[in-house]
């Protein structure tokens, strides 16, 4: 379903499983070609030895590189299939404040997902980034792998035939 960067902002921001973790989406670039990310330490996500929960610093990581691709390749017509397919972190300081992490997708990605969409029918890379503190201190990094599927690929056009560029503005 295509949405607007605002509308699913704030429907991410009161979807329960990140919502009760404390996970906040702080904004949704233009074009969903980012994400800015906050986890909030509080009573409800921290652990025996008062850091943020590392379930809690993983679970927040998890739906934003899907997200942001179904996003920008539905803008575009394509009819896909995306997921998280695996996903690794290493916790390299106890996270004892606020953690902030932003992902951001190049250009040049997109164009190689569509390229390996239009000629193989799916797209798997794997993203790097980290999550900091407020004070910039490192205390996570992750590695997502993303899985695209094109669901049209094998057909007679790989992009939506039903998709029309006038009705992709957001009102």
């Amino acid at each position: 379903m295509k949405v607007s960067e605002n509308i699913l902002k704030w429907a991410i921001r009161f979807y329960p499983p990140l919502l009760f973790q404390r996970i906040w989406v702080k904004k949704f670039h233009k074009d969903f070609r980012g994400v800015d990310v906050k986890i909030n330490r509080s009573l409800l996500n921290i652990n025996y030895n008062k850091s943020i929960f590392g379930g809690s610093i993983f679970s927040a990581t998890d739906p934003f590189y899907a997200i942001l691709f179904d996003q920008i390749l539905q803008r575009k017509g394509y009819k896909t299939l995306v997921w998280l397919k695996s996903a690794e972190i290493q916790y390299i300081k106890p996270a004892r404040h606020n953690l902030f992490f932003t992902i951001k997708i190049e250009e040049s990605e997109i164009a190689e997902a569509e390229n390996q969409l239009k000629t193989v029918g799916k797209y798997i890379k794997s993203f790097h980034f980290d999550l900091h503190d407020k004070n910039g201190l490192l205390c996570a990094k992750v590695k997502n792998e993303v899985y695209i599927r094109n669901l049209n690929f094998g057909t007679h056009s790989s992009i939506d035939a039903s998709y029309d560029t006038n009705k992709v503005k957001d009102k």
